[in-house]
């Protein structure tokens, strides 16, 4: 097992796009064991098409463990000062070792101007929720039927 100090935060690359699709939808799918109703995840997130598209509109960012990608983290700049995590999802064997949260970490500090941050995630999701929470999120809404909005206000 590779230690955790070796995450890193790098500007995704198109010509890993396939990859990143590949385990954005492992990653998806996994949420079965999290309250998924079934296999599935939000548009676009098993196409290498899609994930190129995403690589254009927002800051995306492949994490790395060492050298190899073992997930993704997606930004954007909304009003003010305020930013958006619009995309995260780990490789499913990668679960469970503080990846994405050390990867949160190096995001913060690659925007120090940030007030605050928003993500969005199902309701049903019991990992996702726990995690948000377990980073200092604060439930401020909701998002049509079964989504929560959640927002961190930075120090």
């Amino acid at each position: 097992m590779q230690q955790l100090n070796a995450v890193r935060l790098v500007k995704a690359r198109e010509e890993d796009a396939e990859r990143l699709a590949d385990i954005s939808k492992r990653a998806f799918h996994s949420d079965v064991h999290c309250g998924a109703p079934g296999e599935g995840g939000p548009p676009g997130y098993d196409s290498p098409q899609a994930q190129a598209e995403f690589m254009r509109g927002c800051d995306y960012y492949e994490i790395l463990l060492g050298d190899v990608i073992v997930g993704a983290l997606m930004a954007i700049k909304r009003e003010g000062r305020c930013y958006e995590c619009c995309g995260l999802f780990v490789d499913p064997e990668y679960h469970n070792m503080g990846i994405a949260t050390q990867a949160f970490d190096l995001l913060w500090d690659r925007y120090p101007d940030a007030e605050r941050w928003r993500v969005g995630t199902p309701a049903w999701n019991t990992r996702t929720n726990h995690f948000y929470q377990k980073l200092g999120f604060l439930k401020v809404g909701e998002d049509g039927p079964d989504g929560i909005i959640y927002e961190r206000v930075m120090q």
